[in-house]
């Protein structure tokens, strides 16, 4: 496993980190604690010290697991989580004040919770889990960012920004406030490369880089065939004709690259967001213990070279399917 700085954090985090949302069981159907667990324990100890979970992901289950593995790990990992909008509304809506998300007192409590859950003092980033750009000059979420570093139960504070909007945090990143920006980032949603990406790199902001699979659609395994449980969130995300959408996309980039099958695909999908300088660590979703050895291979394949990276440019995709 490789290492990156977390901007200005200092944080040395594996390129490869893990990405909590799925072992809630909460949307993504079929995890089973015992299961997580054990893919927990294998991507510590692969060398994976970075781990994102939120409040809201099994309304603290995740946290709570997570808390549990990191528990009887001895060395060193970072812990991120999320405060969620007090509204339950993802994305953030335009029109909506932060009073209604994002109030003080509902931060810090948000937080405290998610210290229980994890059974930690203090966690290494807490992020707001959706951004508006016009809170940028309110108080509320200043003060309790404030608060909660100067009280030592968060070391470091960012956002996760809205999908698919990422310029949305460039006037937050100017104000110096925030230490890192979490944005979806693969092949298929290359937009933050324009003008997120070198704002960062400008004022030394760390990036968490999610969905690099697309919700699943750079693994190659899906197809019109494919059928997702009932009460899974990927069955309203690759409804009607998308799951042949993403079939044919796929099948372009696997010809164009020249790929033997569509199996290299997430290795594909992981090395072309590390590719880029600005990323600190890439957050895939893991839940078995296959998945966890085969994303962390990943990290020491380096960088695509720069004439792949040339012809994915062309498999830009522009597109909303959270929508």
């Amino acid at each position: 496993m490789k290492y990156r700085r977390l901007g200005r954090t200092g944080f040395e985090v594996s390129e490869i980190g893990y990405g909590a949302w799925g072992i809630s069981g909460k949307q993504w159907i079929g995890a089973k604690d015992k299961e997580s667990l054990a893919a927990l324990q294998r991507a510590i100890d692969l060398g994976v010290n970075f781990i994102d979970t939120a409040l809201a992901y099994g309304d603290g289950k995740s946290e709570s697991l997570v808390g549990r593995a990191v528990k009887e790990y001895m060395g060193r990992i970072y812990v991120a989580t999320k405060v969620p909008p007090k509204n339950r509304l993802w994305p953030a809506r335009p029109g909506i004040g932060i009073d209604e998300v994002f109030p003080y007192d509902y931060m810090i409590r948000s937080t405290e919770e998610s210290l229980r859950n994890l059974g930690v003092d203090s966690v290494d980033l807490q992020q707001l889990h959706v951004w508006n750009p016009d809170w940028i000059d309110r108080d509320e979420w200043r003060r309790a960012f404030e608060t909660l570093k100067t009280s030592g139960k968060v070391r470091a504070v960012g956002i996760s920004i809205n999908d698919h909007q990422p310029d949305s945090a460039l006037k937050i990143i100017e104000t110096g406030l925030v230490d890192t920006v979490q944005v979806i980032y693969n092949i298929f949603d290359q937009s933050p490369e324009r003008n997120l990406f070198p704002a960062c790199l400008k004022h030394n902001i760390g990036v968490l880089a999610r969905v690099p699979f697309d919700e699943g659609s750079l693994t190659g395994r899906i197809d019109e065939n494919t059928v997702f449980p009932e009460g899974d969130f990927r069955a309203s995300y690759f409804r009607g004709d998308r799951k042949k959408q993403v079939r044919e996309r796929v099948g372009a980039i696997v010809s164009d690259l020249k790929l033997p099958d569509a199996s290299h695909m997430p290795e594909l999908a992981i090395r072309f967001c590390l590719s880029h300088p600005a990323v600190s660590t890439v957050i895939p979703g893991m839940r078995s213990v296959s998945s966890v050895e085969g994303n962390a291979m990943a990290s020491g394949q380096g960088p695509l070279p720069d004439r792949s990276l040339e012809i994915l440019k062309a498999h830009a995709w522009e597109r909303n399917f959270y929508s």
